[in-house]
């Protein structure tokens, strides 16, 4: 059964590759900027590699790049076919060639939108990767002079007071770790040792954060240090003090800031799928009007074009047939191969 067919005269023809010329190098610079963001993309995420915990992320980036470099090469070679399509000596030449050019769009088109899914979908990824991420650099953080960790302090800091965040879920985050660098502890006060032995892990842990969190909006000089304790500061109240330090955590911060990145490149990214999508149904429709001129001597005669000549589940077949004809050609090959190495060794 055709699928959508429709009347094609020699002046809509005409009309129809010249607009999918236009429409081709439009979406030739839309792959464009799809690898760019790609790109872009993934350079945010490789800068604070540090506090995030795993790659699965980079499936995004990584994704938007292949897809605009494929969106270049399909949309060029979609321009050199419409300035054919009026050639009725011309375009023949490219008729054994549109079948797989239709095979690889429709599954390169297929994969730019599953980034743009993805660019949804990934939070719980991001979140998870980041919530360990910045626990293990908060932890790392005074490992100054431990080869591999000698900027975590600096990243951590620069991260704090980039995006006003501190700690992991918040400032609270700091209790619970040493930051402070034994080279910076006074082992002979009584204080250092008393904070020590009344932890279990022998650790110095202090209500207090690093200078990062400090909130430059406070009315008040920066309170860092005992921040727990009301009577070592005048006229403090820890609970109410919102404006000293950064409340929000820098998971959430961070979370945010990517997610409302990916957001944005996912909704620019679903318009070039839209624009590639149009690509690729104008050119079926080119080729399927200009294949009835083939071989007639008046070529302005009235043709019409289609979409699918079969239903979906057989034009799927026809293109499915080839490659499991290839995997099941290999699998044959692999079984006489492993069949003739046994039957040496049993000789």
């Amino acid at each position: 059964m055709v699928l959508m067919k429709m009347a094609f005269p020699f002046e809509k023809r005409v009309k129809l590759a010249q607009g999918l010329w236009l429409l081709s190098w439009f979406a030739t610079l839309a792959g464009a900027l799809t690898f760019t963001l790609g790109c872009f993309l993934k350079t945010e995420l490789r800068r604070r590699a540090e506090v995030m915990d795993n790659t699965e992320i980079h499936a995004v980036p990584n994704t938007l790049m292949i897809v605009g470099l494929a969106s270049l090469g399909i949309n060029y070679f979609a321009g050199r076919i419409c300035q054919d399509a009026l050639d009725a000596g011309r375009f023949p030449r490219w008729k054994s060639f549109l079948q797989p050019f239709f095979g690889v769009s429709i599954f390169f088109s297929f994969l730019m939108l599953m980034a743009v899914i993805m660019s949804y979908a990934m939070k719980g990824n991001l979140e998870s990767s980041l919530k360990i991420g910045l626990k293990n650099g908060i932890r790392f953080y005074k490992d100054t002079d431990t080869p591999g960790r000698c900027f975590q302090k600096q990243t951590i800091d620069r991260l704090q007071m980039e995006f006003r965040c501190c700690g992991n879920n918040d400032y609270r985050d700091w209790f619970e770790v040493q930051w402070i660098s034994n080279r910076y502890l006074d082992f002979s006060s009584k204080e250092v040792k008393d904070r020590i032995k009344s932890n279990v892990d022998g650790r110095y842990l202090v209500d207090g954060v690093p200078f990062s969190c400090c909130n430059p909006s406070s009315p008040r000089p920066c309170i860092q240090n005992r921040l727990t304790n009301n009577s070592a500061h005048y006229n403090y109240e820890h609970q109410t003090e919102e404006l000293n330090l950064y409340i929000r955590g820098c998971r959430e911060a961070l979370v945010n800031y990517y997610m409302g990145l990916m957001n944005t490149i996912g909704a620019v990214v679903l318009s070039v799928f839209l624009i590639q999508a149009s690509v690729i149904v104008s050119l079926r429709y080119l080729q399927t009007s200009m294949e009835a001129v083939a071989g007639q001597e008046n070529t302005e005669i009235e043709t019409e074009g289609y979409l699918l000549e079969k239903g979906l589940k057989e034009t799927f077949m026809e293109y499915m047939n080839p490659v499991l004809t290839l995997l099941m050609l290999n699998q044959v090959s692999s079984e006489e191969g492993a069949g003739g190495v046994e039957a040496g060794t049993s000789s």
